[in-house]
């Protein structure tokens, strides 16, 4: 058997006691978005345009193919002490350089407003649905076919916890639209990444990744970041 197999369909996958996790209210999550370049956001924004190339992507293709625009919405992030170095190894991964101005991207924390159910593809959860932790470093459009049988298998389920394969397993998440209102009306932080005061958190944690850290002149544009 494939460790990474097609996902079975959802009515099949609802069959089998999913196993999840709570984040409680007042946990923190971090996450790096951009607010120029071609895809500007808002550190709250879910993106509701999809799939793109990013791994846990569960929006509905069109009738050709196509990605669009939907009601189905995707917000990724990284939790616990190795959130920072987290992010930087997930957004910059494509060319490991951390591109300070590019895009203007910005580091957001935030705590929770409420508790958040997540599915549990960290430990063995991912065996009993008859795949394997492959799904975090397989093939993405893969990774992507589950995110839409889960997400239709689990209507409880506000999203996924997940390794980061580019940083040691380290947890991160991707949150679906179901989980807009337990993010806070505001971030505790929020600084662009060529904030003078973000300046030693930045080259420490891109040395911990093994990534160059660049400021490029702002007015260049960029590709979306992969995930």
């Amino acid at each position: 058997m494939a460790k990474f197999p097609e996902p079975p369909d959802a009515a099949t996958l609802a069959r089998i006691v999913p196993l999840t996790l709570t984040l409680d209210r007042g946990t923190r999550l971090a996450r790096i978005y951009f607010m120029g370049g071609e895809y500007p956001g808002r550190w709250n924004g879910f993106r509701h345009f999809g799939p793109t190339a990013s791994r846990w992507d569960h929006h509905l293709l069109d009738e050709h193919g196509r990605p669009g625009v939907q009601s189905r919405g995707v917000l990724y992030a990284a939790s616990g002490p190795e959130a920072i170095p987290t992010c930087l190894a997930e957004v910059f991964q494509q060319r490991r350089v951390v591109e300070r101005r590019i895009g203007r991207p910005a580091l957001v924390g935030f705590e929770l407003a409420a508790p958040l159910t997540l599915l549990d593809l960290t430990g063995r959860f991912p065996t009993r649905l008859g795949a394997s932790t492959a799904m975090h470093s397989g093939p993405r459009p893969k990774a992507r076919r589950w995110s839409r049988a889960l997400h239709e298998a689990y209507p409880e389920i506000q999203g996924i916890l997940y390794c980061s394969s580019m940083y040691g397993n380290a947890p991160a998440v991707v949150l679906y639209e179901r989980a807009i209102d337990a993010l806070p009306a505001e971030p505790h932080v929020h600084r662009l990444l060529d904030d003078p005061a973000l300046s030693r958190t930045v080259r420490i944690a891109a040395a911990e990744c093994g990534y160059q850290v660049t400021s490029a002149p702002a007015g260049r544009s960029r590709s979306a970041p992969a995930r």
